[in-house]
């Protein structure tokens, strides 16, 4: 009996932990599909040989996996203390100073990275600082300095991030940091860039015309974590590739009871829209410091693959904790357990409105046939992974085997929710001879056995992009040979 494949995603955020010799390659075998380096951390220098180390670990266990480069964005944050950190009292005041040249912190006042915080609030305002474990309420603004109150007891430390409760900062996603950046990460090649702290469409319209002046053809995530951005959820969907749940900064914003209502809807917008969505932060916290997740944190994970996510992300988990791979086995038991005890009703009436194209009927066609005659699997000839990503829209408990010659198309289908990319060059064949020899590969491989039946997708041009127009019905006979049932 063939063994059950996780079709939910595993993004692992790359740091100190898993540096050491070894690591990568052990969390690869664990189920890592993308790694995530973190620009807010370190230096590009060594994100860069960060990402190197993954393209040789990912050859030498014969694994693909792509690269999420996360930009650092226009995070907030206060400046240092001279002690480096302070104990504040609720009630008492305590300034906040928006000055290049703010002496470091005290008591009293300390700086602030954003030189516009000023005109941003008003007196009422609460500003959140350290996730919301400090909280301040504006009292007054003079002229660079901003007055506040402190509402409850608590410790700050230096660099701390801040935010404005209900949103409302006018400062733009792309920092001069950020355009840099872009630049960089195309030169290391990265598959996926992330855009931190979007609050339109024109943001990501932004993002990608410096990509593309890079020559950089990297697949552009939105993270969703601005009060903003709710607000303009459809637009920026569109106008993405790859939809990202920042559930940290978005909670802080916009308060703990709003966000697991909104993660389902900022999934399922991702769904109607055909674009890939990925579930971050704090999933598997506590695994920082314990071997094993909470009941808290594994019930957390499942309802994000049954919500219909992606993928889920380890950010320190990996990055800092105690127990890398552990983590990472832990989230990859998760979701196979959720996948397996919940299965998804297709909506193809849904589905039918949002056709434009012949290669998305045809993805369409096939599901349709997947859930009605029972299929060992589907087989997806593809050039840029247009038609498995429209199948893995689906949700089909269908494992979707997605060949192509080009590498930087498979990584990026490795963030696709059942979705299992495989090398293979289809020039020079017919699509009946691609179709016998990808099934064969199938076979030696153990994907596939005698009496499974495929569908099997191609374009009669099969070097052209977004050309997917047959469907292909075949059965593995005894011999493993695949033999035609039917043709659309």
């Amino acid at each position: 009996m063939k063994e059950r494949q996780r079709r939910t995603k595993i993004l692992a955020t790359l740091g100190p932990a898993t540096d050491a010799p070894g690591v990568l390659d052990t969390l690869f075998k664990a189920g890592v599909n993308v790694v995530r380096l973190n620009f807010s951390h370190g230096d590009p220098s060594g994100q860069a040989k960060r990402a190197a180390e993954v393209r040789a670990a990912a050859a030498r266990v014969g694994a693909e996996v792509g690269i999420l480069a996360d930009l650092p964005g226009p995070k907030i944050r206060i400046e240092r203390f001279a002690e480096g950190k302070i104990k504040l009292t609720m009630g008492e005041r305590f300034d906040l100073v928006a000055d290049a040249n703010a002496p470091a912190g005290d008591q009293h006042q300390v700086g602030v990275s954003y030189l516009g915080l000023p005109q941003d609030v008003t007196a009422g305002d609460v500003l959140l600082l350290d996730d919301g474990l400090v909280q301040l309420q504006v009292t007054d603004v003079q002229g660079e300095r901003i007055v506040t109150k402190v509402l409850n007891d608590g410790v700050l430390s230096d660099r701390k991030g801040l935010n404005k409760q209900g949103g409302g900062l006018s400062l733009g996603a792309l920092t001069e940091r950020d355009k840099e950046l872009i630049g960089i990460v195309a030169k290391i090649g990265v598959d996926f860039i992330a855009v931190s702290f979007c609050r339109n469409a024109q943001d990501m319209h932004d993002a990608r015309q410096i990509a593309q002046q890079h020559g950089c053809d990297a697949q552009l995530v939105s993270k969703i974590e601005r009060t903003e951005a709710i607000e303009n959820l459809v637009e920026i969907v569109e106008a993405s590739d790859v939809v990202m749940v920042a559930r940290g900064d978005l909670g802080v914003e916009i308060g703990d009871a709003e966000l697991p209502g909104l993660q389902k809807k900022i999934i399922r917008e991702s769904l109607a829209q055909n674009k890939v969505v990925i579930t971050a932060t704090q999933m598997l916290q506590s695994m920082v410091e314990s071997p094993i997740p909470t009941r808290a944190e594994v019930l957390d994970v499942a309802n994000a693959v049954i919500d219909g996510t992606d993928a889920v992300m380890l950010s320190a988990e990996t990055a800092a904790g105690a127990y890398p791979v552990r983590a990472v086995e832990a989230m990859a038991r998760i979701c196979l357990g959720a996948e397996h005890q919940f299965e998804f009703d297709t909506d193809f009436e849904a589905a039918q409105r949002n056709l434009q194209r012949a290669d998305q009927a045809i993805a369409m066609a096939t599901m349709f046939l997947s859930e009605h005659i029972g299929l060992g699997g589907v087989v997806a000839l593809t050039e840029s992974g247009g038609t498995p990503r429209f199948l893995s829209r689906f949700r089909s408990n269908m494992p979707i085997y997605a060949f192509t010659r080009h590498d930087g198309a498979r990584r990026q289908m490795a963030m696709m929710r059942g979705v299992f990319p495989i090398s293979f060059d289809s020039r020079g064949l017919t699509p009946r001879e691609a179709a016998r020899a990808a099934i064969r590969l199938l076979v030696e491989n153990e994907r596939m056995g005698p009496g499974d039946r495929v569908v099997f997708t191609s374009g009669e041009h099969m070097e052209m992009h977004g050309a997917t127009n047959t469907l292909r019905l075949l059965e593995v006979g005894e011999d493993g040979r695949a033999t035609g049932l039917g043709e659309l």
